[in-house]
């Protein structure tokens, strides 16, 4: 016998039933959608807070880097300050360089140069001239540094290696002074031979003593000369002796500890030094 079919009658909704499922549905999706708002919210600001923090290592990087290179660059100059620059520095002007004049430490005149270097004295105290080994100062076939235990000495050789004859002139600069030893300095320049003594002018001690021949042009310049005549060829020899003289007013105890530092420039008559 067969079954009847059950008759399954489906409600249909009431329009309140209707307009419920359509908020119920409708806060759902707002729901959701504030969730991913809060969330893009959330990320934009998580993003900005990671790229002001990634500006500010980079910033502090970039200084970091730039004090590093300045701190080098400091430590080079000073290691190149104390490599390359002593008490005194020789150098020939590009003028001079042009016309053929080269300077040497070898009485030849071979490795030519055009800059020389003679390394500091150190602890030095006061003597006084009769106290300098003037037989060995300027002896023939010296070259080159030969320091005392309280004087700067130093021999080189200026060549012409032109083609022409040459005036040139030469200009002692002071360039750094501690404590002011140059007033009681003393610099001696051989010339040929031929010794020349220059002293800084003072008060106290003038007229300057008989040993003095000539005192500083100025405060920087120590001498100024010129030579004549230089034949391609020929060969001036050049020896500077320094001390700090005891006899001097100005060599008292507030010098001690000081030093004085020099270059002596050379060029052609005619150019700019």
């Amino acid at each position: 016998m067969a079954k009847a079919k059950k008759n399954i009658e489906q409600e249909a909704f009431t329009p309140e039933q209707l307009e419920k499922l359509e908020n119920k549905g409708d806060k759902d999706v707002q729901l959701q959608r504030q969730k991913e708002s809060l969330f893009d919210r959330y990320s934009a600001k998580r993003d900005s807070k990671d790229i002001a923090k990634e500006v500010k290592w980079k910033r502090r990087a970039g200084v970091a880097l730039i004090i590093a290179v300045l701190v080098l660059l400091l430590l080079w100059i000073i290691s190149w300050l104390l490599t390359t620059v002593g008490d005194l520095v020789i150098e020939v002007e590009n003028g001079a360089a042009k016309k053929g004049i080269t300077i040497s430490e070898n009485v030849d005149g071979s490795d030519p140069t055009l800059k020389l270097t003679a390394g500091a004295v150190e602890e030095v105290t006061n003597i006084t001239y009769d106290w300098l080994p003037l037989n060995e100062l300027d002896a023939e076939g010296v070259a080159g540094e030969h320091n005392g235990k309280n004087y700067l000495a130093y021999t080189f050789y200026l060549t012409n290696n032109g083609s022409e004859t040459l005036d040139y002139n030469s200009k002692l600069v002071i360039t750094g002074v501690a404590k002011s030893a140059d007033e009681a300095m003393r610099v001696m320049i051989y010339k040929n031979g031929e010794p020349t003594v220059y002293a800084k002018e003072n008060m106290d001690k003038s007229p300057l003593e008989e040993l003095v021949n000539f005192e500083f042009v100025d405060d920087e310049i120590i001498c100024n000369t010129e030579s004549t005549g230089l034949k391609p060829g020929d060969v001036d020899k050049y020896t500077i002796v320094t001390w700090i003289e005891g006899n001097d007013p100005e060599c008292i105890d507030d010098i001690m500890g000081g030093f004085v530092k020099m270059v002596w420039f050379f060029n052609v008559d005619g150019e700019q030094l």
